[in-house]
């Protein structure tokens, strides 16, 4: 598949990944912003309702208040006896217009006043007494409906006047406010409130009242026919609605994980998608070059035996010599590549497997550098060495540290600026609890961006149109891995067209 079609693919469905969390979010945002409406909504009803309620109990009181008055005064005039009193009640305004007069005649008893049944000379009649009875339930009702009168009157003028703490008992203002809460639907929610009189002093707070969070504070007047400058307010909280509002919408949450979770894989999988896609050209680019290496030794080694079947060769000591040490040559390095591919099995594995034993770094590397001069000099180069670790003893595999010190000055020679000669420099060094070897070259370099790569299997820095780099991609890959496995680390440093430093740090045999 083409990287433009992956492309493609990713981003329409990483898009509608998007698109999808987005009409989730918006979906819950919405459903929290309805959730809220509703509460405020059913908190103001629950408010109006104990407003109502609170009175209510205003009213009833004061009825009560004026009409146990008006008996008692009745009961006193009285004396238990029946002595029978003619009364006249009348409403006026303020203004001094008479509002409503009735008279009622009476007789004290024991039990509550009555109203009294006029007797004339003479036996009345069942009609004349049955309208005797409607008479007396007429003027019984004129003689509440004036108290009534009287009672709105004093409320209307005289009521607003009092302390809000004789007009309001607070234990049934919270009975109000639960009973209004529970009709609402959210009686199950926690609450505390106080009350606030017209001058702006609180005169009631639940003990566990807090002011923060305005959201979740409502106000409503306790009295709706006050004037507004005389107005009582009960403020009510609610420090559990944030919670509440959250829960209503929480069946929302799994999806917008579930939602989140395919994202983030399917960013993995693209992820993964690119990175074996990478993998497969460096092997395809891999398999290239052991063609390569594999063809030339190959090659010559065949054309060495076809000479060998000349009649002209064999008659000649000198050239039989020549091409048998050709063969060999070439059958050694061919056996070299086929060991450098078989290195690829070392990468499948945890662990390498490592042959320890004490080593003297410094000997080692005097060892390699002796091997590898020849080669350094065919190309006009040389190699200086400042091997200054005091203590060089290590603990680690002898072929596998030689192959890891060789491989990096053979990529020094590979990548070898074609204008400059070849300059080595290998250095040792201790520091607490480490010994440090690194191997610097003045050789092409290697970009930024591609020096966190080099120690990737496979991996090959580009060198352009240039070609005549050969190799498989796996040699600072291993170096990478028996470095690691020696527990210790390497790093490299590089600048473009100056030249590159690869430093390695493994843990000293023993440490002070």
């Amino acid at each position: 598949m083409k990287k433009s079609t992956i492309w493609i693919l990713g981003i329409v469905m990483g898009l509608s990944f998007l698109s999808l969390l987005y009409l989730q979010i918006s979906y819950i945002e919405e459903m929290v912003k309805m959730r809220n409406e509703q509460f405020d909504e059913s908190v103001k009803r629950a408010l109006m309702a104990a407003s109502k309620d609170v009175e209510s109990a205003e009213v009833s009181r004061w009825l009560q208040e004026d009409v146990s008055e008006a008996e008692k005064k009745v009961w006193e005039q009285t004396k238990g006896g029946g002595i029978v009193q003619t009364q006249r009640f009348s409403i006026s305004s303020p203004d001094g217009s008479m509002h409503s007069s009735i008279e009622l005649k009476t007789f004290g008893t024991k039990d509550l006043p009555r109203a009294m049944i006029s007797r004339k000379h003479g036996t009345k009649t069942i009609p004349q007494t049955s309208r005797t009875m409607v008479d007396m339930i007429k003027n019984r009702y004129l003689y509440q409906r004036a108290l009534v009168d009287d009672v709105v009157w004093q409320m209307v003028y005289h009521a607003k006047d009092k302390p809000i703490e004789e007009r309001v008992n607070f234990k049934n203002l919270d009975q109000y406010l639960k009973s209004g809460l529970i009709d609402n639907g959210i009686g199950d929610l926690d609450f505390h409130f106080k009350v606030i009189d017209r001058d702006g002093r609180e005169v009631y707070r639940c003990s566990d009242y807090n002011d923060e969070g305005s959201e979740s504070s409502y106000s409503q007047p306790l009295f709706l026919n006050d004037p507004p400058a005389r107005m009582s307010i009960v403020k009510i909280h609610f420090p559990g609605k944030r919670n509440y509002i959250f829960d209503s919408v929480s069946f929302m949450i799994p999806s917008l994980i579930f939602t989140l979770v395919l994202l983030i894989t399917f960013i993995f999988t693209i992820y993964i998608i690119f990175r074996q896609k990478r993998l497969t050209e460096m092997k395809n680019d891999f398999i290239n070059n052991m063609t390569h290496e594999f063809k030339t030794p190959i090659s010559t080694i065949s054309l060495a035996a076809q000479m060998l079947k000349d009649p002209a060769v064999g008659k000649s000591p000198a050239m039989f010599q020549h091409i048998s040490g050709v063969i060999n040559d070439e059958t050694k390095r061919l056996r070299f590549q086929v060991e450098k591919v078989l290195q690829m099995s070392m990468f499948d594995r945890q662990k390498a497997t490592l042959k320890m034993k004490e080593l003297d770094i410094n000997e080692l590397i005097t060892s390699v550098i002796n091997t590898f001069t020849l080669k350094v000099e065919r190309y006009n180069g040389q190699i200086d060495s400042e091997l200054k670790a005091d203590d060089p003893i290590i603990f680690a595999d002898e072929m596998h540290i030689t192959n890891v010190i060789f491989n990096l000055m053979d990529n020094a020679v590979k990548y070898k600026r074609p204008d400059t000669d070849l300059q080595l420099i290998v250095k040792t060094w201790n520091e607490p609890g480490k010994l440090m070897i690194s191997i610097q070259d003045n050789g092409i370099g290697i970009k930024k961006e591609n020096l966190k790569k080099i120690f990737e299997k496979f991996y090959r820095v580009h060198t352009g149109n240039l070609h005549d780099v050969k190799g498989f991609g796996l040699g600072l890959a291993y170096v990478k891995k028996i470095i690691t496995d020696h527990k210790g680390s390497i790093r490299a440093e590089s600048e473009l067209n100056v030249g590159t430093t690869f430093i390695i740090a493994l843990p000293l045999l023993k440490t002070d």
